[in-house]
């Protein structure tokens, strides 16, 4: 910890503080602004109520106005703090007639709280009234829609999907650098130069023929037919092949002059070796797959087999979005992908300090 402690409070100028050191926290303090932001400003906001979230200016906490319950009323009134003579008394409103709000003290209850008569009521403009609030968390926007939603049906589907997309994605695309970087054979470059290639036809273009594919293997409304389109990714396969080939050749070759089959290298030298790149393309992958909402809707039909981003639009109603259950199940389905990337950022660090081998 002494280590990390001095590490972030070094300073170039060493004891005095220096333009560079000064720019440099400046610089590291947006950039933790703009990454972190809008994270905690969605994790606040899943505990604001449907009325606060709609409020302007909008505000960072969420805060409830405090009320009190009086008999003969249906529900508590809210409380407000008002100057009377210069005397700051807590009122509770009973009802609001245009600009004007009709209020009774709490504490002096008049005879008949429902119909107190003229002297009891005390009149005041609404623009002399402070609410009275507190801090408030609306655990009713979690509670709630896993009361009526289907979180865990949804939950077990995201997590068989992206383990199994994930693992087939890893599978298939270290095989393809491999053999890409590895071996030499005729047409190997155009091979390569074809797969990237195919990262500039836009999703929307194979949409269509994918889907009819699926259909004529019976895959629909199926998680495999969720999983299988996008088992290989260009993406990953060029990932691995370049950093495959920073593996010295020569330690392949001592393994085949030892009698290792070429199954051996690859699963027991080069992918250790490549456990960098491979947790790397783990976390894009399981963030392409739990992300994903537009292929699982086009395939999924039967609300049994939906995945948690397609089970969220259930929310979206014709007339009403229910923003406060929207926000609590985003953030709920944003923890899984916190905790891939913390267990695996330790693997992303030492790649990039030991770049396949040392000598």
């Amino acid at each position: 910890m002494t280590t990390i402690r001095n590490f972030l409070i070094r300073k170039r100028g060493g004891r005095r503080m220096d333009i560079t050191d000064v720019l440099s926290y400046l610089y590291l303090a947006a950039g933790t602004l703009v990454m972190f932001g809008p994270v905690l400003w969605v994790a606040l906001s899943s505990f604001k109520t449907q009325g606060q979230l709609i409020e302007f200016p909008p505000r960072l906490l969420p805060y409830a106005q405090e009320t009190v319950e009086i008999e003969g009323y249906d529900e508590p009134l809210p409380l407000y703090l008002v100057t009377i003579d210069g005397e700051e008394r807590v009122l509770a409103q009973i009802r609001r007639v245009g600009i004007e709000a009709q209020m009774i003290d709490p504490e002096k209850l008049p005879a008949n709280p429902t119909q107190p008569t003229d002297e009891e009521r005390i009149r005041v403009p609404i623009d002399a009234r402070e609410p009275i609030e507190r801090l408030s968390l609306a655990w009713e926007n979690y509670t709630e829609p896993l009361e009526k939603f289907r979180f865990g049906t949804y939950l077990k589907n995201s997590v068989i999907v992206t383990i199994v997309a994930t693992l087939i994605t890893l599978v298939i695309n270290s095989m393809a650098a491999f053999a890409l970087s590895k071996y030499q054979f005729k047409g190997r470059d155009a091979i390569f130069v074809l797969i990237i290639a195919t990262l500039m036809i836009p999703i929307s273009v194979i949409l269509v023929p994918v889907f009819l594919v699926i259909t004529q293997l019976n895959m629909n409304n199926t998680l495999w037919g969720v999983i299988i389109p996008g088992a290989a990714t260009p993406t990953g396969v060029f990932l691995l092949r370049q950093y495959m080939l920073t593996i010295p050749d020569e330690l392949l070759e001592s393994a085949r002059i030892d009698g290792a089959s070429e199954w051996r290298i690859y699963w027991q030298i080069v992918l250790p070796l490549a456990r960098p790149a491979l947790a790397v393309l783990t976390i894009f992958s399981v963030m392409w797959r739990w992300n994903d909402f537009l292929w699982p809707l086009i395939v999924l039909n039967r609300s049994e087999l939906f995945t948690l981003q397609v089970g969220l639009n259930s929310f979206q109603g014709e007339l009403q979005i229910q923003w406060h259950y929207v926000l609590a199940m985003t953030v709920l389905t944003l923890l899984p992908i916190t905790a891939v990337f913390a267990f695996l950022q330790r693997f992303i660090t030492t790649g990039i300090a030991t770049t396949g081998l040392k000598g």
